[in-house]
């Protein structure tokens, strides 16, 4: 039998199927990964990996000028997200939000043909799976699935970024800090501008995520700015910053504005 679980994020202001029990369930990284698209233009965010569709929802519950596109491999994730998008709960962003099945590594014409259309997308959203090699080797079959991935995983999404991203258009991203390398390496020339921000559990503790934003066609250097921690000494409780981006009240804008074309 099938176990899953319906939960509200952002206070109430979406809801997601999930899968209970199994596969990768949506929690502060995707929270965090949608408080990087701060535009108040109507942009088109495409979130590339987005399984249940959580950053892709929660770009589209703050942002009220977006339309999102989520680009899923796994079947049964898609069948989440798409059910998702039909709850009574939803129905305010029912209209701005579509799923399309899509092997985010496609490429030329077979990119196209998935929706992953050349130079479309304002911003580009991903959250790739964390996994080494060597973490693979799970007996949960969703996951299994989303950490069947490359060596050089970032090159390939990073590469289909850069092609459906118009110029002037924004990378998001999170990841583990030791990807850095990965990351810096697949934006090469495709973008610049790069910002990192370094994601510490409490002040005097190693990172345990980040957060980058590039531009496609950017020429600026990168910078890496102030971390971010998540929790007050001797305390479980958010940071007050952490919790507004957790809940939808504010973005985390990039210290350096970018112009990006509005048609």
């Amino acid at each position: 039998m099938t176990s899953e679980t319906v939960d509200a994020f952002h206070r109430g202001r979406f809801h997601l199927v999930q899968p209970k029990g199994r596969g990768h369930r949506a929690g502060m990284d995707a929270m965090l990964l949608a408080s990087l698209v701060a535009d108040d233009q109507p942009c088109r965010v495409a979130d590339l990996g987005a399984g249940a569709g959580a950053a892709g929802f929660a770009v589209a519950a703050r942002l009220e000028k977006a339309e999102v596109t989520l680009f899923e491999y796994a079947s049964e994730m898609v069948d989440f997200a798409r059910r998702s998008i039909a709850l009574p709960e939803n129905t305010h962003l029912a209209d701005r939000l579509t799923v399309r099945q899509a092997d985010v590594t496609l490429r030329a014409s077979a990119r196209a043909e998935a929706g992953l259309i050349d130079d479309h997308f304002d911003h580009v959203i991903m959250n790739p799976p964390y996994n080494d090699a060597g973490d693979r080797k799970t007996p949960d079959a969703l996951k299994a699935q989303a950490h069947a991935m490359t060596d050089d995983l970032f090159e390939h999404w990073i590469r289909t970024a850069g092609a459906i991203l118009a110029p002037g258009g924004q990378l998001s991203l999170i990841a583990r800090p030791q990807s850095v390398a990965d990351i810096i390496s697949a934006c090469g020339r495709r973008f610049g501008g790069m910002e990192i921000t370094l994601i510490c559990p409490r002040q005097g503790e190693n990172a345990v995520r980040m957060l980058v934003t590039a531009i496609k066609g950017s020429r600026a250097r990168l910078t890496f700015r102030a971390p971010l921690i998540m929790h007050e000494e001797d305390s479980h409780a958010f940071s007050a910053v952490v919790d507004d981006l957790n809940n939808g009240r504010a973005a985390y804008r990039r210290n350096h504005k970018t112009v990006r074309s509005s048609g």
